[in-house]
């Protein structure tokens, strides 16, 4: 089964793609963030590749999960 087969069923529930401007993976954030529905956000980290979202502390947007996260979970 394609990955992006069932993704429009995400909506209404809110998806937040974090991917970095170098990540080889990225490719796969934006197109996810294409094909589903509102309310979607997409937030590309500067200078950070895929493994830096993992360990690179300073890099990981911290503020937005948890805002996102508290706006969308009541």
């Amino acid at each position: 089964m394609p990955l992006l087969t069932y993704i429009g069923e995400i909506s209404p529930r809110p998806i937040l793609l974090i991917a970095g401007e170098n990540a080889h993976s990225r490719y796969f954030s934006e197109d996810a963030y294409k094909a589903a529905a509102q309310p979607k956000e997409l937030m590309i980290i500067k200078a950070a590749d895929h493994v830096d979202l993992y360990d690179r502390i300073s890099l990981i947007p911290f503020e937005k999960l948890t805002s996102f996260f508290r706006d969308n979970l009541k």
